[in-house]
């Protein structure tokens, strides 16, 4: 399935499809990839440079922290990283630091000083601007590496976790943060999700990143994916502004981890399309 599918949105360049029946196999896809492109990374630049998001995510990271991974992986070479935060304390229940912490790094080997959050004791402007001089400083010495495309970093991985309404980090539809081109990291005081204040990286460094993967399960993101794929996409919004649609990959790779559920506007549309081609 995951072939055909992907074999309907062919046009769409070093874009993957992958569909699942359950959130466990989901899960286990998801730490098999992430050990892949871990494992090359290292042993091409000594070095793992991931960032990380909120929502349903961290839950699907729990396979890393068993058997193999969690003995095989080469911790000491992560540095971890988020795409975005919201501006609220370490210690908040929104807080993405706290949900990966709990979920994920309290589990596993990872230096705590290789673990770059978001100063939380600042403004959102001020904590954008630091996070932002924390990743220059690391792209100076290519913990981080640079995109030579675009001179922005170049993550090893971005993971996404895609909202209902298309949003990927926290860059929401029609925003004017889609629009930066220069800045690394910015902030919002207007989200239209609780809480309004966040940082985010922008558009060109989530698409400058050597791989990137957008997670999305339940059936009220399956017409926000159908958008976000599709190139016969139509609907109440222009898909071009739909963020998840925006994120197109400079030099690097985009996997999309979808379960039926969230797949199910794009199946559809697949077996349409086969009754048509019948005729």
């Amino acid at each position: 399935m995951e072939r055909e599918i992907s074999a309907l949105y062919e046009p769409k360049r070093n874009n993957e499809i992958r569909i699942f029946e359950s959130s466990d196999e989901m899960s286990t896809d998801l730490a098999e990839y992430i050990s892949q492109v871990s494992e090359i990374s290292v042993k091409e630049r000594g070095y793992f440079a991931i960032a990380l998001s909120g929502g349903s995510l961290v839950s699907f990271l729990g396979k890393l922290c068993e058997a193999p991974y969690n003995k095989t992986l080469d911790w000491s070479k992560w540095y971890i990283f988020w795409s975005d935060e919201r501006a609220v304390a370490k210690n908040h229940a929104e807080s993405n630091y706290k949900l990966t912490k709990e979920g994920f790094l309290s589990k596993v080997p990872i230096l705590n000083g290789h673990v770059y959050s978001i100063n939380d004791n600042a403004t959102v402007e001020d904590a954008a601007t630091d996070y932002e001089f924390v990743i220059r400083q690391l792209v100076k010495v290519r913990t981080i590496g640079v995109s030579e495309s675009t001179d922005c970093p170049k993550f090893d991985l971005i993971l996404l976790d895609m909202g209902s309404d298309g949003h990927v980090a926290s860059l929401f539809c029609n925003h004017p943060a889609l629009e930066l081109k220069d800045d690394w990291v910015t902030y919002i005081t207007d989200s239209p999700q609780p809480p309004p204040e966040r940082i985010t990286f922008t558009l060109p460094v989530i698409n400058s990143a050597s791989n990137i993967a957008i997670v999305a399960t339940g059936d009220n993101k399956s017409e926000s994916v159908h958008l976000a794929i599709s190139d016969n996409a139509d609907g109440p919004d222009s898909p071009s502004s739909l963020p998840a649609r925006m994120v197109q990959p400079t030099d690097g790779k985009l996997v999309w981890f979808l379960d039926k559920a969230a797949a199910s506007s794009l199946e559809a549309e697949k077996d349409a399309f086969e009754q048509h081609r019948e005729y």
